[in-house]
């Protein structure tokens, strides 16, 4: 069965990336060349799921910075609007997250790394996510894309792992746990307002 683990970086107040995206508050950071666990991450996952804004934001990189294929969740992105240059690497669907992980099961994927703040809310609203690796960043920005939203049930987890580094940034890594059954039944767990890349 394939599932979904999130690896991703977060301001102190709980933002991703500005509202237009840009990620200058996280590049600007003087880490000094610490590990942080990314290359391992990224040796342990089949490929990458993530939105239209995460892939807009990476496409104006100087270089694509992925080896493993990437799959972007879009309702107004299509195949076309893929660079030459990324033939082959990048393909775009309009796939709803439980659809999506379906299809990449029988494709062989194992683990699948999710990306981008309204793509990881649309996978915990529809319980797809097995763990979430959050870096927090010594940093306050005040406004822009949140990892999370607001939430229909709680959605309970177990702290697995917390590493502080000289830099200031904190690395936490948690175990989403399974929904705890209620009075009436099995409690639903995911958010009011599951989104995905447009």
């Amino acid at each position: 069965m394939t599932s979904g683990h999130v690896f991703i970086a977060t301001s102190l107040d709980g933002f991703v990336a500005r509202l237009d995206h840009q990620l200058d508050w996280l590049t600007k950071q003087d880490t000094g060349g610490e590990e942080h666990g990314y290359e391992a991450f990224m040796a342990s996952v089949d490929g990458l799921v993530m939105g239209r804004g995460s892939y807009t934001t990476v496409l104006a990189f100087e270089g694509w910075p992925y080896e493993k294929p990437v799959v972007v969740m879009s309702k107004s992105l299509t195949q076309a609007d893929v660079p030459a240059r990324l033939a082959g690497r990048v393909r775009i669907v309009a796939s709803e997250p439980a659809e999506l992980m379906d299809e990449l099961d029988r494709q062989g994927w194992r683990r699948v790394y999710v990306d981008g703040g309204r793509v990881v809310q649309s996978f915990l609203g529809a319980g797809l996510i097995e763990d979430l690796t959050l870096t927090l960043v010594p940093i306050l920005i005040g406004t822009g894309q949140r990892l999370f939203g607001e939430l229909d049930a709680d959605i309970d987890l177990e702290l697995l792992e917390a590493t502080p580094f000289e830099s200031g940034l904190v690395r936490t890594r948690y175990r989403v746990r399974a929904p705890t059954p209620g009075p009436a039944g099995p409690r639903t767990r995911g958010l009011q307002r599951p989104a995905r890349g447009r």
